[in-house]
């Protein structure tokens, strides 16, 4: 793969044969990002774990202190008084029933996170062959399946971020912007691996933290030295 020159000169800045400390390795995070647009900043954490079996499913969901700069749609499906509730907490857009056609037919997906009251997930399930594979599907283990809506709704415009492993046992999650403050970008980053710690299934064996990059949109990824993490 042809790299252009200015990933090659960030590049330069690591050595890819070290394990940094987390504080080192979002300094250099920071330093690598030289796109003209402010790029995101992720975590890639490999877990010893297989997630074929339900009791190794490591999945969650953790309010960034920051947030990640992004600016999050919330559809709540609801009913009844839940309706001005979640309106009233700032979803994006409410609806029940009504929104299936437009979901299932129209294509239309112009939002990021999917909340739904326990009364509401027989309409939604309808929606999962649309919703599942793009991670959209409410699930109580991420809190998105719940009669608390406006707790729901202000966690994730707070910065609440859902973590879960992929087919590969890694999990992918955005911990910022580059334009954040490494002080911001390490709270953020300490308050995901410590979720993530804490989320280790009583099954798992041998090494959990097998392997953490921190990366740019664009920029090299910087390998973190897991034995300092927890």
């Amino acid at each position: 793969m042809k790299r252009g020159k200015k990933y090659i000169e960030a590049a330069k800045l690591i050595d890819r044969g070290t394990f940094y400390d987390a504080e080192e390795a979002v300094s250099l995070v920071k330093k690598a990002a030289v796109a003209k647009f402010d790029e995101t900043v992720e975590a890639h954490i490999r877990l010893g774990v297989d997630g074929r079996h339900a009791d190794q499913q490591v999945r969650g969901a953790v309010v960034l202190p920051h947030g990640t700069g992004k600016t999050v749609k919330v559809l709540v499906f609801a009913k009844g008084d839940k309706v001005a509730e979640a309106e009233a907490a700032g979803a994006d857009f409410v609806g029940g029933d009504e929104l299936i056609p437009k979901i299932q037919n129209d294509g239309w997906l112009d939002f990021d996170v999917v909340v739904a009251t326990p009364d509401m997930m027989g309409v939604v399930g309808r929606l999962g062959r649309v919703l599942g594979p793009k991670g959209l599907m409410p699930n109580p283990k991420a809190g998105t399946v719940t009669m608390d809506v406006t707790k729901a709704v202000n966690d994730i415009k707070a910065g609440k971020i859902e973590y879960r492993l992929d087919k590969t046992n890694i999990i992918h999650v955005p911990v910022g912007k580059a334009s954040f403050t490494e002080e911001q970008l390490n709270e953020n980053f300490a308050t995901l691996m410590g979720a993530i710690i804490k989320a280790k299934p009583a099954s798992a064996k041998g090494q959990y933290l097998r392997s953490v990059t921190i990366a740019s949109t664009m920029g090299p990824g910087v390998k973190v030295n897991t034995a300092k993490l927890g």
